[in-house]
């Protein structure tokens, strides 16, 4: 349009020179902004001079310099390296974000080359037919400093960024929660030059080559966003081993270079999240300091209890009976110990969609808790936070051991077994 425009040289053209202007100054680098700068200042300024030029001559070559201008602008263009690269990030539970969030402020921070966006997606509960019980959208539950995009306003296929970043590994193939299908990981990959999937989770960072173990975890790696994602960043070398060896095993691709080039080992943001904050910067809840802080101030010691999907899947009403005999055993000693009880988030719509029957006696449980007010109930998305200000871990085996093990601080296991005075 512009180019038709220059035959007819007039003031109009200059805001419209302005826009790629400031257009470059968005998304290139600075020294390449300020090369097509010049270009569009000579004509900008070829606009200005045109009405005040009377000779046709002159108009004509004024149109002429233009032209040559606008024709090396367009050259230049076409060939440009170092356009900013769009980065879309594609959480959907704010307590996951963790596993997202360093490689997101990496590419926020690196505005000379990147232009970074967060945008959480809705996702359902399913119920025990698969069927959609209850659509949810955190994004009011992320991080002040995190600005968030309405992922109803945003068309990814038409905006095709150079990559997105998911942590949903499941598709179709989670019985409790779903993300839209639009987002499912094979949707995904036909809007984006290259998807990138990041695990939720950390798991047990043990040595290659273990076959028990590789088969313990295989379910974790033979998901289809590992199936899908252009990259798959996984926490360690020898987890990115793990994966290789499993992924050889369970699929046709038995050709280790690919599976080498597909994963890579390079570390876990949750693991730069714990490193990076500290306790001083923790923000503790009014609420919380009334249950920590004895008579004189001081704080009691604070046991970070953790329940997870896979005990009550596995001990189902059982494991509902331990969980009441662990609270009476800490509303006994409550002056003394703080229990800060975390459980897994997707523990209510697990229990609706595939054990309805202990749903109602299990939120009886937390309410009654919550009700009471001697122990803290932590739901919040800061995972971190519970991590950094406990003294001790009690628990399920869980993907947060792999986290706590960082900090040096005691670890206990839940055993129901022992619980339940079982053998097997």
């Amino acid at each position: 349009l512009i180019v038709q425009q220059i035959n007819d040289m007039n003031e109009e053209l200059i805001p419209k020179f302005k826009n790629i202007k400031n257009t470059c100054k968005k998304e290139l680098s600075k020294i390449r902004a300020a090369h097509y700068g010049e270009i569009l200042d000579g004509l900008i300024l070829a606009a200005k001079q045109f009405p005040d030029t009377k000779g046709i001559d002159e108009q004509q070559q004024l149109i002429n310099l233009s032209k040559d201008l606008l024709k090396l602008l367009l050259t230049e263009f076409a060939g440009e390296s170092e356009v900013k690269k769009e980065i879309v990030f594609l959480p959907y539970k704010a307590s996951m974000w963790d596993s997202l969030e360093s490689i997101w402020l990496a590419a926020n921070e690196d505005k000379e080359h990147c232009n970074a966006y967060v945008i959480p997606i809705p996702y359902a509960d399913r119920k025990p037919d698969q069927t959609v019980a209850q659509w949810h959208c955190e994004a009011n539950q992320f991080p002040y400093y995190v600005p968030v995009l309405d992922w109803r306003k945003v068309d990814l296929k038409k905006m095709h960024p150079d990559a997105i970043f998911i942590h949903n590994p499941y598709d179709n193939c989670n019985a409790v929660t779903s993300v839209g299908m639009q987002y499912y990981s094979e949707a995904l990959k036909e809007c984006t030059d290259k998807l990138i999937y990041v695990p939720y989770f950390v798991l047990n960072d043990l040595k290659p080559n273990d076959l028990a173990w590789e088969e313990k975890v295989a379910h974790f790696v033979t998901v289809p966003a590992v199936f899908n994602a252009d990259l798959v960043v996984v926490q360690s070398e020898n987890m990115r081993q793990i994966y290789i060896n499993v992924l050889i095993r369970h699929t046709n691709q038995k050709d280790r270079r690919y599976w080498e080039e597909h994963v890579v080992g390079i570390g876990s943001p949750k693991y730069d999240k714990l490193i990076l904050t500290k306790k001083t910067d923790l923000k503790i809840p009014k609420e919380w300091l009334k249950i920590i802080q004895k008579p004189d101030k001081t704080w009691k010691k604070i046991i970070f209890y953790n329940t997870g999907l896979t005990s009550m899947l596995q001990f189902e009403g059982r494991m509902i009976d331990k969980i009441e005999d662990i609270m009476k055993t800490f509303k006994k000693n409550q002056d003394e110990i703080a229990l800060l009880w975390r459980p897994h988030p997707l523990v209510p719509a697990t229990l609706v969609s595939m054990l309805p029957e202990l749903h109602e006696r299990y939120m009886k449980i937390v309410e009654t808790y919550k009700a009471e007010g001697w122990g803290i109930y932590d739901d919040s998305s800061e995972l971190d936070r519970a991590i950094i200000l406990s003294d001790a871990y009690y628990g399920d085996s869980s993907s947060v051991i792999a986290l706590y093990k960082t900090t040096g601080k005691p670890i206990m296991f839940n055993n129901i077994s022992i619980f339940l005075n079982e053998t097997d």
